[in-house]
């Protein structure tokens, strides 16, 4: 099914995501890579005040080339989203409500997305080119000194995704497995 959607997301178009659903985001993502999670960790662990609003928000896993004249982004492909496992029930925890990445999650991530009617997207890995026509705008927000790995809030319009894992815990790739081994 699929679906054009604003975020920040309203929770109950939120809760009716099911695994496989397309869905076309159009607002406001967050990036944020391994480099950024761990010092949001740290600024957690420090009592300080993170650098975005995590409430209702959405993070894309993501670094970027740098862009090309005339364009706000270069290439902006998802990465993979397992390297943000140990941090990702935390902020779900802190309310933010989705991530977008590429690849499976840990059981600790699925039960995080359920606890807090969260979703997982993919987008699609190898396309980052194609992704970056769906961003308007990009400017760095924190931790600037990462580079390609600082904190962007990023403007998006109709960026494609796959919702992977519901805030029911259906999970796309165990439901796809499941459905090819029964056609062997």
């Amino acid at each position: 099914m699929d679906r054009h959607l604003k975020v920040p997301m309203e929770e109950q178009e939120l809760l009716s995501l099911r695994a496989g659903d397309y869905v076309y985001l159009t607002g406001t993502l967050y990036t944020a890579r391994d480099a950024a999670h761990k010092r949001m960790y740290e600024a957690l662990r420090a009592g300080e005040k993170l650098p975005m609003p995590l409430e209702g928000n959405f993070i894309y896993y993501m670094g970027p080339s740098p862009a090309r004249e005339g364009r706000p982004i270069g290439s902006a492909g998802p990465t993979t989203a397992s390297r943000m496992d140990k941090y990702a029930p935390e902020l779900l925890d802190l309310g933010l409500k989705g991530m977008v990445g590429k690849g499976r999650r840990s059981e600790e991530v699925r039960q995080a997305i359920i606890r807090n009617g969260c979703v997982y997207f993919a987008a699609v890995g190898g396309a980052g080119a194609l992704l970056s026509k769906s961003i308007t705008s990009s400017r760095v927000i924190a931790y600037e000194d990462l580079g390609t790995e600082a904190i962007r809030e990023l403007t998006v319009e109709e960026f494609p995704v796959i919702v992977v894992i519901d805030s029911k815990g259906n999970n796309l790739y165990d439901i796809a497995l499941e459905q090819y081994s029964k056609e062997e």
